[in-house]
């Protein structure tokens, strides 16, 4: 049974159901703020974060990291603003000016992009953050803009798997293999689900020469 941890702001669940359908591992699923605090704690056996993260250090030494996608950057507007009304993205100079509540950076807590978006939610100020984790969080009177640049004091994020060496196994192998989009009939899957070896009823045996009678020579008078 694989155990994975995944980040507020990510949707596996494509990933999950595609797992499930290839491979007869298993998996439980562990929603959380800070899945690596479960892998570090060996109550998860993979995590699904977001990075950069000081704690994984350099790869391969304690810790496996496989890196997937990069998150947009966003910024949380209140929904009557004239932000929200534009319905694009905007560059981060369109906010100069603004009261800013939130700017994630690799060691925020998101408890504390949260209370900064109950903040915007009442008209005041802004929030910065990966689009992606805006988009989860936001509420009725939050509205999110993609913007076409880091923001000032905003690094760039990515997500990704990270896990202990000392953990490796074929179940998280198999998971690496779907969330890389590796199909199948893919020579780095570990297990895969029998297929059928049931012969169609079309498919009939091939005849052989020892199969084949033979008809016996006549002999000329």
């Amino acid at each position: 049974m694989l155990r994975i941890a995944f980040v507020t702001g990510t949707e596996p669940g494509k990933w999950f159901a595609r797992y499930r359908e290839t491979t007869d591992h298993g998996l439980t699923e562990l929603p959380s703020d800070d899945p690596f605090a479960l892998v570090e704690a060996s109550e998860a056996d993979l995590a699904l974060m977001r990075l950069p993260d000081e704690r994984v250090g350099e790869p391969g030494e304690t810790y496996h990291r496989v890196n997937l996608y990069n998150e947009a950057p966003g910024v949380a507007v209140p929904k009557d603003s004239v932000f929200a009304e534009m319905g694009e993205k905007l560059p981060p100079r369109e906010f100069t000016g603004e009261i800013i509540n939130f700017t994630y950076s690799a060691h925020s807590l998101i408890d504390d992009l949260r209370s900064a978006l109950h903040i915007v939610a009442a008209n005041v100020g802004i929030a910065y953050a990966p689009a992606p984790l805006l988009k989860i969080l936001s509420k009725k009177q939050v509205a999110v803009v993609e913007l076409t640049a880091q923001p000032k004091g905003m690094s760039p994020t990515e997500i990704g798997l990270v896990w202990k060496v000392s953990d490796d196994s074929d179940a998280i192998q198999d998971f690496v293999g779907v969330a890389k989009g590796r199909t199948r009939n893919s020579s780095r899957g570990a297990e895969k689900k029998p297929q059928s070896t049931k012969k169609n009823a079309h498919q009939r045996p091939r005849k052989t020469a020892r199969t084949l009678r033979t008809r016996p020579h006549r002999k000329r008078s």
